[in-house]
């Protein structure tokens, strides 16, 4: 059930929620509840609407992640925020909770390619491979654990998950992509605390933050409340 206390901002055009970890980002085959839906029919219950409710999703975030995410409440908004997707005019910052200890800051450069459901890194000259930039920074380290300030620079699939576990620093509870250390026991720790994009009508950059959930180390969570 969708609960009203993840709306972060609601207007005519946008839905800016809090993403709990565990729960899809759209309906697949497994036919588990996802937010999309749950998301349309409080808006066809809080507005009163007949029929068919518009929400167009502009982007997603893996099911085991939580985080900021946005929805479109006409289809203008979704056209015009997909664009800004498509040409990396959204930033996109993320927090991640990695195996290991690491310092300082870097840029990672892979070429990945999407088999089926897994994400490889390739050479440079693979066919299918795609170009996927990232930039890291270390904020802090406790229990065997770095937490790291994330941005994508490039929009592809498990992008941040495949490019840390090739540096070395798989994110805690990402068995799929070589972690060795549980987290909450069914998702990982990767949470999207922050979204900026144009307002799709208005124009004005939009900012939106969140932290990570209390499944989260008290500590990590003091950290990202300080960015």
């Amino acid at each position: 059930m969708f609960d009203p206390a993840t709306i972060l901002h609601l207007d005519n055009h946008l839905l800016v929620v809090r993403k709990p970890a565990g729960v899809l980002s759209q309906g697949d085959a497994t036919g588990d509840p996802d937010l999309l839906s749950m998301a349309k029919d409080y808006i066809k219950v809080r507005f009163e609407k007949p029929g068919e409710v518009f929400l167009g999703l502009v982007h997603r975030l893996d099911r085991p992640v939580s985080g900021v995410m946005v929805f479109a409440r006409t289809s203008k908004a979704a056209s015009r925020l997909s664009a800004q997707f498509k040409t990396r005019a959204i930033e996109k910052r993320y927090v991640a909770l990695v195996e290991g200890h690491c310092t300082g800051e870097g840029t990672l450069v892979d070429h990945l390619w999407k088999d089926h459901r897994t994400v490889r890194s390739v050479g440079e000259g693979h066919p299918k491979g795609m170009q996927s930039e990232l930039h890291w920074r270390a904020i802090g380290h406790r229990d065997g654990l770095t937490l790291l300030d994330v941005q994508p620079r490039s929009g592809r699939p498990h992008q941040i998950r495949v490019q840390l576990s090739q540096m070395g620093r798989p994110i805690t509870g990402d068995f799929k992509y070589r972690a060795k250390q549980r987290f909450d026991g069914r998702n990982l720790a990767l949470h999207s605390y922050r979204l900026a994009f144009a307002h799709p009508t208005q124009g004005e950059t939009c900012v939106f933050s969140a932290g990570p959930p209390d499944t989260w180390p008290a500590w990590a969570r003091r950290l990202v409340e300080a960015l």
